[in-house]
């Protein structure tokens, strides 16, 4: 799967499909869901604002009046906040077709989740890990689900220190602190992919990230806001390597999206390589493991 011209009129008419996007009302994931609500799938945004949330059904319905649109709550950075959103899907749908692990922040200063995590892998990682376990049993029992995590070209800058994940013993660099969320979201797409395999589950598992585009999740860099007008790309462009990793048919678990041109920065949604490290077994083997420990959820 090399270059194409893949588009969103790729993906086809998804009515009856039941899609979560987390992060759904910005950037990507809010590019994500007016395409999705095109499509005629049942959309529902993880948002931890429901105000906006529901400001942006409305606009979406005013162009669509048949979208079907559910605004739920859920705070990333919270475990009680996942497992809430997770019981309220689960008790309320009988099917999960694709779950956009979307949501995220980058370089911010030094924070904590509300469970003393750090707040980028806290956030970034281990709130999706908590989420996508919670989701498990809907994903397994619905035919053709796929998982699509959310990763960036700066994953090639991560390398975990685990015996500092929270940031405790180092000073703290929130340049280096996304990076090592990013290529968290690479090690568990790709151990995921293989347990899934390995236990013949009819799920894919896939990655993509959107190059260079511009999104509030550049707030705290102001060096890529000074570079946007050079080398960005915008948020309807940047979302179809995650709309492709979502809904080709062809793409297999554990593949990885990204744009086509220019050091993967834009362009067209391709199937690329992340870097030697992100492929590293035992890394992304420790990894789950200790996400498996701070979550408490284990899959």
């Amino acid at each position: 799967m090399s270059k194409s011209n893949w588009n969103a009129n790729h993906i086809p008419d998804l009515k009856g499909k039941v899609i979560i996007v987390t992060g759904a009302t910005s950037g990507l994931g809010k590019e994500a869901t007016k395409i999705l609500a095109q499509k005629h799938a049942t959309v529902i945004m993880a948002v931890r604002n429901t105000k906006k949330a529901e400001a942006l059904a409305q606009a979406i319905k005013q162009q669509q009046p048949n979208a079907q649109i559910d605004n739920r709550e859920m705070d990333l950075s919270s475990l009680e906040s996942v497992k809430l959103f997770a019981n309220g899907v689960l008790k309320n749908y009988d099917r999960l077709d694709v779950l956009i692990n979307n949501a995220g922040i980058m370089a911010c200063p030094f924070d904590k989740t509300k469970d003393g995590y750090e707040i980028q892998m806290g956030t970034n990682h281990l709130g999706h890990f908590a989420l996508t376990g919670l989701l498990m049993p809907l994903l397994e029992t619905t035919k053709n689900a796929r998982i699509v995590a959310t990763s960036s070209i700066g994953h090639r800058m991560g390398n975990i220190d685990f015996d500092d994940i929270n940031w405790e013993k180092r000073k703290y660099n929130p340049s280096k602190a996304y990076a090592d969320s990013k290529i968290a979201n690479l090690y568990f797409t790709y151990e995921l992919a293989k347990k899934l395999n390995h236990e013949k589950k009819d799920i894919k598992v896939t990655a993509a990230h959107p190059g260079w585009t511009r999104t509030d999740l550049q707030k705290h860099s102001w060096y890529m806001l000074m570079l946007n007008p050079l080398f960005s790309q915008g948020a309807d462009q940047g979302v179809l390597p995650t709309l492709r990793a979502a809904f080709d048919p062809n793409a297999h678990s554990g593949e990885y999206f990204g744009p086509s041109r220019f050091f993967e920065m834009h362009g067209s949604p391709i199937a690329v390589k992340s870097n030697e490290r992100s492929h590293d077994a035992e890394a992304s083997k420790k990894l789950w493991e200790i996400s498996e420990q701070l979550t408490n959820i284990k899959y």
